[in-house]
Formats: structure tokens, C-alpha cells, sequence
């Protein structure tokens, strides 16, 4: 299967398998947390959908990166985490029902700011004849079909087979891995000759926007009073992003290698300041002093 292939037909249809098994966590209840914490909850989604952009865009600037590399940066940033989140914020132990709640409200709101904020990006890096290209409708319709639908049906399945559920999502996560290996394949094979200078030229920066996306997330919690707990979570909230997502708009829509390269980077790189943040929640010591106030 060629490349173009693979980003257009395998990865919507992982992106709409982890959707489903995103939405087959989900309770109705997850978001009732909105009501008991709104204020956790609209921080948290005015970080995540202006903040992390405003960051992004200042990352883009210090560092200089080719128009393409750019956008694809840009793209990420408009990605909010999804599960790859919530995992790593249990893992932290941090407030995992807020974590969710984020996931499953910036998951509805995406689709339909995402496209614009897209377009945006490419008409200021790339000019306005490369912006006219881009199909905001039809990408708005594929979001929704890809991301929102596959979530609202995950939920009433958790709602109506419970049990069935919990015995499928392990099967789900292993299909959607699957798939996204495949996708992962075909956009290193694109771009396999220049990779190492990608990776010269995008690692910098994908590593500091991740760092200073996260300490912004921390900083702006406790700067609004809450919890170091709530401030850990959308430390990793703002932090860690879609980087499915941001491949399945560079790669399955705007199909530039180069953009795709970005998103393909960055969900490597992620790991790192993740992987640190765990393991220190969970050193022998830290793990000793319980939990953040």
C-alpha cells in the first residue's frame, strides 16, 4: 500500500477505532465534573485551545523552522491530548476525572475550530495561494465523522454493554496500534533520505514547546488557585498533544510529507519529558509524600 494510501485510508480509520475506544471509557458522569469544577475545566480548555497555539507560535519564531516544518508544529498545537493524556496522567497520579473531562470536551470542540486555526497557520507561513487549497468544510465533515461521532457511540455502548466494554478495548487499542504503526512506517519511508535533518532541525524544538507548554500549563493552574494535583494534570493537559490527529490533517489532507514529519517527530520526542514527569512522580521518595495537595 503507497504512502498516500496508507495516510488517507489507515490512519482515519485508527484515528476513528481509538475514538471509539476513547468514547467506550467514557461514562456520562465523566462529565458532570464540569459541574462540580467548572473552573478547572475552563482553564484547562482555554489553555489547551489558546495558550499552547500562542506558544507554538513563539517556538516557530525562535527557532526559524522551514515554512512546511512550521505548520506541521502549528497543526499540533491545535491537537488537543486525547488518551496518550489521560494515561500519562494517571500514571502521575494526578486527577484523572479531570483529565477525562478535558479529553472529552476539547475532543467536541476541535473539529470545528481546528480547520480554521489550520488555515489560518498556512496563510501566515505559506501564503495565501497554499492557504486557498485547504478544505476547511470537508476537513471539518472528517473530524466530526472521524473523531466526534466515533466518541458520542463509544459512550452510549458504555452505557447500554458495560461489560462488552471492558472486553473489547484491549482488542481496540491493539487494531488502532496496529494501524498507526503502518502510518508511522509509510511517513518515515517519505521521508527516510532527509529524516535525520528533520529531526536536526524539529527535535530543539519539539522538545522546548512540549517543556514550556507543560510549565505553562502548572503555572497558569496555580497562578488560578488550584490544586497542585489539578495543576499537574493540565501541566500534562497542555503539555501533550494529538499527535494523530495533527498526522491525519498533514498527512491524509494537506498530504505534504514534510508537515507529517513534524507531528511524526514530536509524538517520539513527547515521551521524554513525559516519561521524566513519571518517573519522578513515582520515585520511591515522591511516591513516600503521597499525593500533591
Amino acid at each position: 500500500m503507497e504512502g498516500s494510501s496508507v495516510t488517507q485510508v489507515v490512519l482515519p480509520l485508527a484515528l476513528f477505532l481509538i475514538m471509539l475506544g476513547v468514547g467506550m471509557s467514557l461514562k456520562i458522569a465523566d462529565f458532570q465534573f464540569l459541574l462540580r469544577q467548572p473552573k478547572a475545566v475552563l482553564i484547562g480548555v482555554m489553555a489547551q485551545l489558546f495558550v499552547l497555539p500562542l506558544l507554538g507560535s513563539l517556538i516557530v519564531m525562535v527557532f526559524s523552522l522551514p515554512a512546511p516544518l512550521a505548520v506541521g508544529i502549528m497543526v499540533l498545537t491545535f491537537a488537543p491530548g486525547g488518551a496518550t493524556s489521560n494515561m500519562i496522567t494517571y500514571l502521575c497520579r494526578g486527577d484523572t476525572a479531570l483529565s477525562v473531562c478535558l479529553t472529552g470536551i476539547t475532543g467536541l470542540i476541535t473539529p470545528f475550530i481546528m480547520p480554521f486555526m489550520t488555515l489560518l497557520a498556512i496563510s501566515v507561513l505559506m501564503g495565501e495561494k497554499q492557504a486557498m487549497a485547504f478544505p476547511v468544510g470537508v476537513t471539518v465533515i472528517k473530524l466530526l465523522v472521524i473523531s466526534v461521532l466515533p466518541a458520542i457511540l463509544g459512550i452510549l455502548i458504555n452505557r447500554k454493554w458495560p461489560d462488552f466494554c471492558m472486553r473489547i478495548q484491549k482488542a481496540i487499542r491493539i487494531v488502532a496500534a496496529t494501524f498507526l504503526i503502518l502510518v508511522v512506517f509509510a511517513i518515515v519511508k517519505s521521508n527516510w533520505e532527509r529524516l535525520p535533518d528533520l529531526v536536526l532541525l524539529t527535535g530543539p524544538a519539539v522538545i522546548c514547546l512540549v517543556t514550556m507548554a507543560m510549565l505553562a500549563g502548572y503555572g497558569i493552574a496555580r497562578k488560578a488557585g488550584l490544586s497542585g494535583k489539578q495543576g499537574l494534570t493540565l501541566s500534562i493537559e497542555v503539555g501533550i498533544q494529538n499527535a494523530a490527529i495533527a498526522l491525519l490533517i498533514t498527512g491524509g489532507i494537506l498530504q505534504n510529507p514534510e508537515m507529517s514529519a513534524s507531528a511524526l517527530i514530536y509524538g517520539v520526542l513527547m515521551n521524554i519529558p513525559a516519561f521524566a514527569l513519571i518517573a519522578y512522580r513515582n520515585w520511591p521518595q515522591k511516591s513516600s509524600e503521597g499525593s500533591l495537595a
